[in-house]
């Protein structure tokens, strides 16, 4: 039996003190390693938590781009456009008149050549013509198809194709006046004028889609 003496008294004290600061520093390197394992968990969190966010936030921006919108500029820039032409009709007259006199009779013949042309005249677009509908969708209102221009006989290839006795100028406009109003009628149909109507519908659509708008929708004034 190992006797107790002052000085294994002090060495067991020594060696129960080197296991407890053993144990103590065992202790604190777990307590170490939790400590950092919970940092880089709460990191992670973080970090997932941010990307997340991120992602929502980008989502959101790619919304609000899907609005359009359209200036008053740019609606000034299309309507100093004006006159816009969709249907142009060639045609010609023959016309004749007759006088008659005691001694014989005078008679004029003329053929006249003209070219109607149908369209729309944009300074004659109502207020809000042209306007966003739903953030999306781009509606424009043209106004009514009309004769963009209405000299449209062609006096210097008109001729006269037989002429007999004397003839006034009185008498050359009256023959003027009657192959004007019957080019008009030819070529101022309900068909010519519906033709016209589709190809403006047809034109400006593409041309507002070249403008980068995908979603369009025109109408036509009823004449």
């Amino acid at each position: 039996m190992e006797k107790e003496t002052p000085e294994n008294i002090i060495i067991k004290n020594q060696k129960k003190g080197e296991k407890t600061e053993k144990k103590g520093l065992f202790k604190r390197i777990l307590s170490f390693r939790k400590s950092r394992m919970l940092t880089l968990f709460i990191l992670a969190c973080l970090g997932t938590g941010l990307f997340l966010w991120l992602n929502s936030s980008n989502e959101i921006s790619i919304e609000a781009d899907q609005r359009i919108d359209i200036t008053p500029t740019q609606i000034r820039q299309i309507q100093d456009i004006g006159q816009w032409e969709f249907l142009s009709i060639n045609n010609e007259e023959l016309i004749d008149t007759i006088s008659r006199g005691f001694f014989s009779d005078a008679e004029l013949v003329r053929i006249y050549y003209g070219t109607v042309r149908l369209g729309i005249n944009l300074h004659k677009a109502k207020p809000h013509w042209i306007r966003v509908e739903n953030d999306s969708v781009i509606v424009a209102k043209l106004p009514p198809i009309e004769l963009l221009d209405t000299n449209f006989i062609d006096e210097a290839k008109s001729r006269s194709f037989f002429e007999k006795g004397n003839w006034s100028a009185a008498d050359r406009e009256q023959l003027y006046n009657r192959a004007y109003k019957k080019m008009l009628a030819r070529c101022m149909t309900a068909a010519n004028i519906k033709t016209a109507e589709e190809n403006a519908r047809q034109q400006f659509t593409q041309f507002l889609k070249a403008m980068g708008y995908k979603n369009v929708e025109v109408t036509i004034t009823p004449r």
